[in-house]
């Protein structure tokens, strides 16, 4: 018999095929389990009775328990109805007001009755009043009336419009539990329940809903989040599992000549970190298992020349290897390293993206099926149709947060078996997160700089300081340095009163005349020949002065730039911060990074200039970065896909049940990898569940 939990949601009472329409579109609800793991996001103690004399606008939503004194419809001048009903509870009168269900309200309420009313109080002339609250009579009982904490849900307007607020919202869980009682089964197998002392499932359903206390609702707070993150964890770990034992992967024990030639006339010595992370993936590549590894690295720390080492690694053992970047101009400046870095080689290298000409395109592809092009770098471009490779054997993803997991899988199966996979990122990730996000990766970092490379000095300024600061980049200039100038903006907003790039670059152009200073501009609406022009009057030493958006934020290596002002920094976060940073201090010059923020800072954004000022350090800024906002755009939007779907733990906040979790997983597959064993088989159908809850991606990364 089918689990009542997986009924469809239009089957609960109270519901119906509209509302459940409704619940699916707004909130993914579709089944009365979907409705039970959709949490309040806050509670209200409901456990308290206001006098109308103690009640002022200052406070939230409270309750009164008043008799109706009067009720009366009035209209204003566009002819809207509006009902107003005078309530008194002895020590006080209040108003509250209606727009809407007038109709329906009349023949309900009746003068002299008492009721519980529920709602904000806010002022209107000089008198109190609530718009909309909830009433219920005294004599009938009231849901959650007296009865302690009551949960707010999320909602939309969409919702309220279909007359699913909270009230309705409250008693659909609560029918939804009564129905589902008995069909409310253990997920966690018994000793990890009495291990990690976690409150039974069904009791925690109940609590986070309709909380007790304030005492069962955090135990019933720390199961859930126990839960979300240990089956994160075992699904995880399970399929790396499965990755390592059962996938095949090309093998390529050989280092060649190519590799040799290149190795040997690099300008400049490997890190340790560097070399230690090149024998990780070697040991990869002579596995005969698919590699699927993520590389991190701080800006500038290296991350290029490894994946390029690497690449030809492949190619030295007649494999094709590709490089797919998020935008045009990383993808430009990974082939330019390219070229450059495989100097004396026969590598032949080929840069695909969205500008390439038909002709051009059309001779790439060619040669790519055939075999004749052993390394391709380019876009979104790659994962075309018509790309087809001869013999794919490495597949490198530079920045990969920034790729749905759609769009890589499509790269993936441009060959039989797949392609070794290594996904970088110069986002910095604490382990914590990273083993969360990318737990199905093995993660390998270079944890060091080049010799050679100095701190960039990090200073805050304000609009008082701003013609100091010019004379400043006019120094720089005169010793033959180049400045970037970031905006975080493009348009004028009337909402953000924010310095933008449009105003910005006519106030620099005006400051920095020509013909003594030239200025390059630089942002994500100008046409690709534009922004490549721009790009390469600057890179080429030819513009004094880049103005860009965040555009630059990853990819644009020009070392002779020794300054980076960030207008409005205060609209950037910690990560986003040290990425552009990075953009200077690439050889061994001085270099300065200016952030220009207004006058009056949130505490958060003081906070974090505070911080850039004082470490350079990219994974402590991530960590703090982390703290301050939550995971954010590194799981992304873009990571739908994968199993992070979190509704209550954060893996950055509940860290030790995190670590508690993974523990727990770990024990688990160590003894029994594929939860085959009958007290695992709950576990396993858990596991199966959330993977068929979303399109299943486990091949890939």
């Amino acid at each position: 018999m089918a689990n009542l939990l997986d009924r469809d949601i239009q089957f609960l009472p109270g519901t119906g095929p509209k509302r459940a329409a409704v619940l699916a579109k707004e909130m993914g609800i579709y089944t009365f389990r979907d409705l039970l793991h959709t949490f309040p996001y806050r509670y209200i103690d409901r456990s308290r009775i206001y006098s109308i004399s103690d009640a002022v606008p200052s406070m939230s939503m409270i309750q009164i328990r008043a008799r109706i004194f009067s009720c009366s419809i009035s209209e204003d001048g566009r002819h809207r109805k509006r009902l107003t009903v005078t309530v008194s509870d002895g020590t006080g009168k209040m108003e509250l007001v209606f727009f809407q269900g007038i109709k329906w309200l009349m023949e309900r309420l009746k003068p002299g009755k008492e009721y519980i009313i529920f709602g904000k109080v806010s002022e209107f002339g000089n008198s109190l009043n609530m718009v909309h609250p909830e009433m219920d009579p005294v004599n009938e009982g009231s849901l959650n009336t007296g009865t302690g904490l009551a949960g707010i849900y999320p909602s939309t307007e969409n919702m309220k419009k279909a007359g699913i607020g909270n009230k309705v919202f409250i008693k659909l869980v609560r029918a939804a539990l009564d129905i589902c009682c008995t069909d409310i089964r253990e997920t966690i197998p018994h000793k990890i329940i009495e291990a990690h002392s976690l409150m039974p499932l069904k009791d925690a359903l109940e609590n986070i809903h309709f909380p007790k206390s304030l005492h069962e609702l955090a135990k019933a707070t720390r199961r859930l989040k126990f839960e979300e993150l240990f089956f994160l964890q075992l699904a995880m770990l399970k399929q790396k599992y499965i990755r390592k034992s059962f996938s095949k992967g090309n093998v390529m024990p050989k280092v060649g000549e190519s590799f040799n030639i290149c190795y040997n006339s690099m300008p400049f010595p490997l890190t340790n970190a560097q070399k230690r992370v090149i024998k990780e993936i070697r040991n990869d590549l002579v596995s005969g298992k698919q590699m699927n590894r993520l590389l991190q690295g701080d800006v500038g720390s290296g991350k290029t020349a490894v994946s390029l080492l690497c690449a030809l690694l492949a190619i030295d053992n007649g494999f094709q290897a590709c490089l797919m970047a998020p935008t045009e101009v990383l993808a430009a400046q990974h082939y330019n390293s390219a070229i450059k870095f495989f100097g004396n080689s026969k590598v032949r290298t080929a840069l695909l993206t969205g500008s390439t000409k038909t002709k051009e395109r059309n001779h790439i592809l060619e040669e790519l099926e055939d075999g004749s092009i052993d390394m391709i770098i380019g876009t979104h471009a790659l994962i075309e149709e018509k790309v087809v490779f001869r013999r794919l054997g490495l597949a490198i993803i530079d920045e990969q947060h920034r790729f749905g997991v759609e769009q890589r899988s499509r790269l993936w199966a441009k060959s039989v078996p797949s392609p070794h996979i290594l996904v970088m990122t110069a986002t910095p990730i604490p382990r914590t997160l990273a083993m969360t996000i990318y737990g199905d990766l093995d993660v390998s970092v270079i944890d060091e700089m080049p010799p050679g490379r100095k701190p960039v000095k990090t200073i805050h300024s304000t609009e008082a300081d701003r013609q100091r600061m010019y004379a400043f980049l006019k120094s720089q200039i005169k010793e033959g340095r180049q400045v970037f100038i970031v905006y975080p903006l493009i348009k004028e907003s009337e909402k953000m009163d924010y310095k933008n790039l449009q105003e910005g670059y006519m106030n620099i152009i005006g400051e920095f005349k020509a013909p003594e200073y030239i200025t390059a501009v630089v942002h994500g609406k100008q046409k690709n020949e534009d922004k490549a022009y721009d790009m390469n009057l600057f890179a080429s030493g030819k513009a004094h002065i880049l103005v860009a958006t965040s555009v630059i934020e990853v990819g644009v290596d020009v070392p002779n730039a020794s300054v980076i002002v960030i207008e409005s920094a205060e609209r950037f976060g910690l990560s986003q911060l040290h990425q552009l940073r990075g953009r200077v201090g690439r050889d061994s010059d001085k270099s300065y990074c200016i952030l220009m923020t207004g006058n009056r800072l949130s505490k958060e954004a003081r906070q974090r200039i505070e911080l850039m000022c004082s470490t350079q350090d990219g994974f402590e800024l991530s960590e703090a970065d982390l703290k301050m906002r939550g995971p954010g755009d590194l799981e992304g939007t873009q990571q739908s896909g994968t199993l992070l779907d979190l509704k209550l733990a954060s893996p950055v906040k509940d860290n030790e049940l995190l670590r508690e979790t993974e523990k727990a997983a770990s024990e688990i597959l160590e003894k029994d990898p594929e939860l085959s064993e009958p007290e695992n088989r709950i576990m396993e159908e858990t596991v199966s569940r959330l993977r068929h809850c979303r399109t299943d991606y486990s091949e890939i990364s």
